[in-house]
């Protein structure tokens, strides 16, 4: 089976002192007038939100009614490893309102198994996943 593309997202991005972000579609478009800091912001709110789509999807799959929405506060480090070179460490702190900790971590571990973020970094950068 052929696989389905469910989204495309184009972004074009220009460097140096005058350097921005912009989306084909319009929805992003952003200044960046440091490369680094901003490409851990951007990539922290993206992990973000596939989290948290992940994890409305893993409470719909367990049939459990999230009574708010669940939040994310990622925080993407980048370290220099010395002879390693630089890599990036994760830390999500989910919070998910009104379910007991016991669902809710189940619900947090199941959507760091659906999130294709998750799926493209685990096993090659250092993730913490806290439930807030």
């Amino acid at each position: 089976m052929a696989d389905k593309i469910l989204f495309s997202g184009t972004t074009h991005v220009k460097g140096g002192k005058n350097g921005y972000a912009r989306s084909t579609n319009g929805v992003l478009d952003i200044a960046l007038p440091q490369p680094h800091p901003a490409a851990e912001n951007l990539f922290a709110a993206a992990w973000s939100t596939c989290f948290i789509g992940a994890l409305e999807l893993a409470a719909s799959q367990k049939k459990v009614t999230l009574p708010a929405s669940p939040e994310a506060d990622t925080t993407i480090d980048l370290l220099n490893r010395g002879a390693d070179g630089f890599v990036l460490r994760a830390r999500l702190d989910i919070s998910v309102p009104g379910v007991d900790r016991d669902t809710a971590r189940d619900l947090v571990d199941l959507a760091h198994k659906i999130c294709p973020y998750s799926k493209a970094v685990e096993g090659n950068i250092d993730i913490e996943l806290n439930l807030a």
